[in-house]
């Protein structure tokens, strides 16, 4: 009941996802009229304001380091004072971003007669992004860690056989920020992100403060890779740009844990699109039935270059290594469509990927002991990851029947079955996008959804994986109100904090009320100036969209 009533309540906010919608080639939408553009003014103006809430209240409720600049600043040093104020305006802030998308959404939806031009999405990102690009960092504490191990690089120590406390010492003000349970817990990024983050670290040193804006200046990067990609690869695979840049770039996870929680997703989510981009650029579509052209010389180099970039991207972040699966995919296709082919592009792309990690591992001067720690999230019990769900309860069962406590066990064999199940359903997408059934990118979206469902660990950014990828391969009305519910849902529930706030638990859901209370007083200021039901009759009429491409 509660799914239902949030679902409708997205479909009145974001418009009527049911009605049919075009591919790119169909339809010619055009520029709004001049009502959406001033309730555009409106939205923009409204979303503008939450990320000023959120940017006042991130300096008292943010993921503070252990040392706090602030108190001592004339004037920003009053918020770390008033935590409950500082939260509740992020939560209010929070609300109104995820409102002013939500109401955005209506002008960007697939099939709609007149949609929101690349300018003014542009104009709009910058204006909810920019007020948010100096604040703390918020959500998480991550990249406190980021700071200490590439601290550690930089002072010739290996991150891979010890933790932060350790290689620093437990006095050293980088180590202080890192959160207790990764202390003594060896690096789980590769050699190429503690390589970046041993540049930042050569500049800020152990100023915390330098070092964050530093890291946030590499998520922006990310960022504006995703940005880049994001229209080139929705063109090819059948979805208006303008609706991929608002679901994949403007969608309240991307401004709330890349930008504002500097998270390393950014890079390499932006990296492995822009391999993708690469990779395609002289590859010409392909429709289903259609015969496959053979790659050229000019074709088979962008592959190999796209195949570089993202094995730069899984550098940063290994589940980016799911693209090659699809390039292989693309490479066997026009090389006949036949099983040996594939074996033979897969082998190819496992060589150049091994080429390109070989060296940056060699070039990094930090050895291969990455290998070893990658799963070192795996340490954490996530609520949000099904498979650990389940074996939660089921270890929770046992322990109420005085079976004894046997949780590590329990939840290590529902995560080996769970990565069991992801193995076997990504061999089945990839067999299908083989055979033509699925696009390249739709291919590589459902592969990332298995592993964020099926995977040990999962965070709330980590939704974004198989969202921003499937925004620009899915014009489907119920993919893509689902996409917007959850993306919603996740975003709003998330204390912008990053802890328990020192224990005081009771701050969080005093500061919730008060942020709803505030979000329903600003609602009846704005009522009747934003977006309406979207209009029914002629104007609503479009043709049912046709299939689309393979890629």
């Amino acid at each position: 009941m509660l799914v239902a009533r949030l679902k409708h309540l997205v479909t009145w906010l974001a418009g009527d996802p049911r009605q049919p919608v075009l591919t790119p080639v169909e339809q010619t939408p055009v520029r709004l009229d001049r009502a959406e553009r001033r309730q555009l003014d409106g939205i923009r103006r409204f979303g503008t304001v939450g990320s000023l809430l959120m940017a006042c209240g991130g300096l008292g409720a943010g993921a503070s380091p252990v040392i706090n600049p602030l108190p001592g600043v004339p004037m920003l040093g009053l918020f770390p004072r008033i935590p409950t104020v500082a939260i509740a305006s992020a939560f209010t802030g929070m609300a109104m971003l995820v409102l002013a998308w939500l109401w955005l959404g209506r002008f960007t939806w697939p099939g709609r007669p007149r949609l929101l031009s690349r300018a003014q999405m542009d104009r709009t990102l910058v204006m909810w992004t920019v007020p948010l690009v100096l604040v703390p960092p918020m959500f998480s504490q991550d990249v406190y860690s980021y700071l200490a191990q590439s601290w550690a690089v930089d002072k010739g120590l290996d991150p891979y056989t010890s933790g932060a406390a350790a290689g620093l010492g437990p006095d050293d003000v980088l180590a202080q920020n890192v959160p207790t349970i990764w202390r003594d817990t060896p690096s789980p990024y590769g050699p190429l992100f503690l390589t970046l983050g041993r540049l930042v670290t050569s500049i800020s040193g152990t100023n915390v403060v330098i070092g964050v804006l530093l890291e946030r200046v590499l998520m922006l990067i990310g960022l504006g890779l995703i940005v880049w990609a994001l229209p080139r690869l929705a063109r090819r695979f059948g979805v208006p740009p303008i609706s991929a840049i608002w679901l994949g770039a403007a969608n309240p996870l991307v401004i709330f844990h890349l930008v504002v929680g500097v998270h390393n997703e950014a890079l390499g989510i932006g990296l492995m699109l822009a391999g993708f981009v690469i990779a395609l650029h002289r590859l010409p579509a392909v429709e289903p039935g259609d015969p496959v052209p053979p790659l050229g010389r000019h074709e088979l180099l962008g592959l190999l270059a796209g195949a570089v970039v993202i094995t730069l991207g899984a550098g940063i972040k290994i589940p980016a290594l799911v693209a090659l699966g699809f390039l292989g995919v693309m490479i066997a296709r026009r090389w006949g469509g036949t099983f040996r082919q594939l074996v033979w592009a897969g082998a190819a792309l496992v060589g150049i990927a091994g080429l390109v990690t070989a060296g940056i591992t060699v070039a990094s001067g930090l050895g291969w002991g990455w290998t070893g720690t990658l799963n070192g999230g795996t340490i954490v019990l996530s609520w949000l990851s099904p498979v650990t769900l389940v074996g939660l309860a089921a270890s929770g069962a046992g322990i109420a029947l005085q079976l004894g406590n046997h949780t590590n066990a329990i939840v290590g064999t529902i995560r080996f079955l769970g990565w069991l199940v992801f193995a076997g359903g990504s061999a089945l997408v990839l067999w299908r996008s083989f055979k033509g059934r699925y696009s390249a990118m739709y291919g590589m979206g459902l592969v990332l959804v298995l592993f964020v469902v099926f995977g040990p660990v999962v965070q709330p950014w980590y939704v974004l994986w198989p969202i921003i990828p499937l925004a620009t391969a899915v014009t489907n009305p119920r993919f893509r109100l689902w996409a917007t519910v959850i993306c919603a849902l996740v975003a709003i529930v998330t204390p912008p904090t990053g802890s328990t706030f020192d224990g005081r638990v009771f701050v969080l859901p005093q500061s919730a009320v008060a942020a709803i209370v505030l979000t329903a007083i600003l609602l009846l200021l704005v009522r009747g100036r934003l977006p309406a039901r979207e209009p029914r009759g002629k104007d609503a009429e479009v043709r049912p969209v046709t299939a689309e491409p393979v890629g």
